[in-house]
């Protein structure tokens, strides 16, 4: 069985770097050539001329934080695609909301090589259960299961039985999915006495993977490796037996810039994760994504020779993500808006009961009308897409500190 899904993997650094570097001004000119938006944020820039990391360096960073803002004032992908809508294959709907576009290539989002290093291979049986209503997620990693040829099963999200079911069924021996809903299916198998020992493999994403679950599916015969991903980039990094970091998916150009800027910071300090991309339907030239992350020294012993990251570290700004969806503060001022009743409002993320909880914190003029608690709960539902609990305060008792949204969340 081959290691590795390609030689790009093991290519020279060096030579990866030369081609990267060869291909970037062919792409920043048909970005600004078929790209409307592109053309403008990159006006004035010479192509020709972007020859290196010190060059792309003195280029703008477009951040996903404004990506919401561009789309308003050039709907629907604020200019940014070089394929007309009408020649797509999907459109996205993410929260706040934020388009997001699919072609119509094989393995578009380019996950089956992370899908690979998780050890999934041609025949596989996988239970996708990423959500596959407007948000990318499953689509995305569909299709790179199946440009590996494995066989999958569509389950999306939720309904614990069947999922068990279904595995159990099928003998399905591979799970797609987060690392929460896979221990809930785990704990479900064991309440209904299912035997679910087929299941052998589970490639995770969207949260965080606490060593100890990673340990516990482990002593039940699942290995579970994870991969980072975004709806706009779709594949960034991912896991390989080596468990030394997350590999850099190849074509891609990494730097990791202080948080606000556009300075890049050296090796091993943590920053912003900033990506340019050669996806000629999506080019996307130093967008900043919002997430943490530091460079790695060195190569994976697993014998990929490109850059390794420490994975996700938590989000530049206060944009957090719940069970796989993105919950910007934006969001949190349109429940505020909703209801008068609210002086102030803090969305609190915790995980105290083991999974990801939010609660909407809020600052009230005096005591909440009955009905408040619940139509600020269906607010919260409505707006982020997640289920929040509210908890009212007094005014003042909220911290003076400008968070809007506080991640609370403690891992093992």
């Amino acid at each position: 069985m081959p290691e590795h899904y390609d030689s790009l993997e093991t290519r020279d650094p060096a030579d990866r770097e030369r081609s990267l570097m060869a291909a970037l001004p062919a792409q920043i000119a048909h970005a600004r050539r078929s790209a409307p938006g592109w053309a403008r944020i990159l006006a004035g820039v010479e192509p020709e001329a972007v020859l290196s990391r010190v060059t792309l360096a003195g280029l703008p960073v477009t951040r996903k934080s404004e990506l919401a803002a561009l789309q308003k004032t050039d709907p629907p992908f604020g200019g940014l695609n070089a394929t007309p809508v009408s020649q797509l294959g999907k459109v996205f709907v993410s929260p706040g909301p934020i388009y997001d576009p699919e072609g119509r290539g094989r393995d578009w989002w380019r996950t089956a090589r992370a899908l690979f290093a998780a050890g999934f291979r041609s025949g596989d049986l996988a239970v996708n259960t990423f959500a596959y209503h407007f948000t990318p997620a499953g689509s995305m990693l569909e299709s790179g299961a199946l440009a590996l040829g494995c066989v999958v099963v569509p389950a999306g999200v939720g309904q614990t039985e069947m999922q068990v079911a279904a595995i159990a069924g099928l003998r399905a021996n591979a799970y797609i999915g987060t690392p929460s809903f896979l221990k809930l299916i785990v704990e479900k198998a064991d309440e209904l006495k299912a035997d679910i020992g087929c299941l052998k493999k589970a490639a995770v994403g969207a949260e965080y993977l606490p060593p100890t679950l990673r340990a516990a599916m482990g002593g039940r015969g699942i290995r579970v490796l994870q991969s980072y991903a975004s709806a706009d980039l779709g594949l960034i990094a991912y896991e390989s037996e080596a468990l030394e970091g997350m590999i850099l998916d190849e074509g891609l150009i990494l730097e990791i810039v202080r948080p606000g800027t556009g300075d890049v910071l050296p090796e091993g300090e943590v920053g912003e994760v900033v990506i340019t991309t050669f996806n000629p339907d999506y080019p996307l030239i130093r967008f900043g994504t919002g997430d943490l992350s530091a460079i790695l020294p060195g190569s994976s012993p697993c014998g990929r020779t490109n850059t390794r990251i420490r994975g996700w570290m938590g989000r530049a700004d206060q944009t957090t993500k719940v069970k796989g969806m993105f919950v910007h503060p934006s969001q949190v001022a349109e429940v505020v808006k909703r209801h008068a009743e609210i002086l102030k409002a803090r969305l609190v993320v915790d995980n105290s009961e083991g999974g990801d909880r939010m609660t909407l914190r809020c600052e009230m003029k005096g005591a909440p009308p009955p009905g408040l608690e619940r139509a600020i709960a269906e607010s919260v539902r409505e707006i982020t897409r997640l289920r929040g609990e509210v908890a009212f305060a007094k005014p003042g008792e909220l911290p003076n500190d400008g968070k809007v949204i506080e991640d609370a969340r403690k891992y093992a």
